[in-house]
């Protein structure tokens, strides 16, 4: 039930409307930055238009001026022009407004002394999240499947050796909360991004989560499955263009700059993108890489590996640990001509936030 109170607002008026919500059963969630427009959600889920009675009740309120049609609110991931942008921070990171941080790791955990050997090089070149997956979802099923569980214990070791923050895939919403015991950020993957169940379950987690575009999805689905994860309460979503499919096969798929440039004009929402999937092919993530961020991408995830040609998974799109600090390298040039900044990682080898103010559009 969406409702629009009056202005000024009394104490004892603001007084009433809570007890009122809170005896009918519903939680209070204010719209926007007057406290003016509010929706009324019980913990059952959304009801738009309440019940009868609930209604009458509501309007019977001095401080009610009006009961709108859900129609009326803006979905939570649209920009308004009071929204602030939403910056997500993850360990030292941190996604959106001015600030801009990278992501990278092999796609695959193979073995522990590899992904410490891959976190301290990328952590060395200036990435502040380490990727990995320990649950794969292959196109094949005779594919590497990952190490599941324990590749989760390497991701932990990881973390306690490099200081850096985790982000891994999760595939199945039985396998959330063993996911979120290790991950500082959740992974729901391409393949996923519908999968209703599994964005509940995240969303619950209260951990932030990075949501990657279906091979297929249009933008309007995109942000509509983002739009799952934040009408249970989880604010914290960073979107990823990841690339779409096209009928060409010089590339693995089309990365949609267009897209970036136009998710940070429509959503509060941080934005990244991954020019490893949308390249396919390791000397194309470069400058898949630099688009992005032209677009005004808040950071990027890039596979890396020591060996690329050995990687388990995704061998043609993994770069080289100096090729990962080539991409850093122009990415901390760029993203200071657009007067924002990047997040290192300190010296001590232990990552630590960068002090940035952020951005308000």
């Amino acid at each position: 039930m969406l409702l629009r109170l009056r202005s000024p607002l009394s104490g004892p008026d603001l007084d009433r409307f809570q007890g009122l919500a809170r005896e009918r059963g519903y939680d209070v969630h204010v719209l926007d930055r007057r406290g003016l427009l509010v929706e009324l959600v019980r913990a059952s889920g959304r009801t738009p238009l309440g019940e009868p009675g609930d209604r009458v009740a509501f309007e019977d309120l001095a401080c009610v001026a009006a009961v709108l049609d859900s129609a009326d609110a803006p979905e939570r991931h649209e920009r308004t022009p009071e929204r602030a942008d939403t910056v997500v921070r993850v360990g030292a990171a941190a996604f959106g407004g001015a600030q801009v941080a990278l992501i990278a790791g092999p796609c695959a955990v193979e073995e522990e002394g590899l992904l410490i050997e891959i976190a301290r090089a990328v952590r060395a070149a200036g990435a502040t999240v380490l990727r990995g997956g320990a649950y794969k979802p292959r196109t094949s099923p005779y594919s590497f499947q990952g190490l599941g569980a324990r590749g989760l214990e390497f991701l932990a070791r990881a973390r306690a050796e490099t200081g850096l923050a985790i982000v891994t895939e999760v595939l199945d919403p039985r396998d959330v909360e063993r996911v979120a015991a290790v991950a500082d950020l959740l992974q729901v993957g391409a393949r996923s991004m519908t999968n209703g169940a599994l964005l509940s379950e995240v969303a619950a987690s209260r951990k932030p989560v990075l949501l990657k575009r279906g091979v297929a999805a249009t933008v309007r689905e995109f942000l509509l499955a983002a739009e799952h994860v934040l009408a249970r309460g989880n604010e914290r979503v960073i979107l990823c263009e990841r690339g779409v499919r096209g009928f060409d096969k010089v590339t693995r798929n089309i990365l949609d700059v267009g897209t970036v440039a136009h998710l940070k004009r429509v959503t509060h929402l941080p934005v990244i993108v991954d020019p490893s999937h949308a390249a396919g092919r390791r000397e194309l993530v470069l400058p898949l890489a630099k688009a992005g961020l032209a677009a005004g991408a808040d950071g990027l995830m890039v596979e890396v590996h020591p060996r690329p040609a050995e990687a388990r998974s995704d061998a043609a799109q993994a770069v080289s640990p100096a090729d990962f600090a080539e991409i850093a390298r122009h990415a901390r040039e760029l993203v200071r001509l657009d007067g924002r900044r990047l997040a290192l990682p300190a010296a001590d080898g232990h990552v630590a936030p960068t002090p940035v103010p952020e951005h308000r559009p």
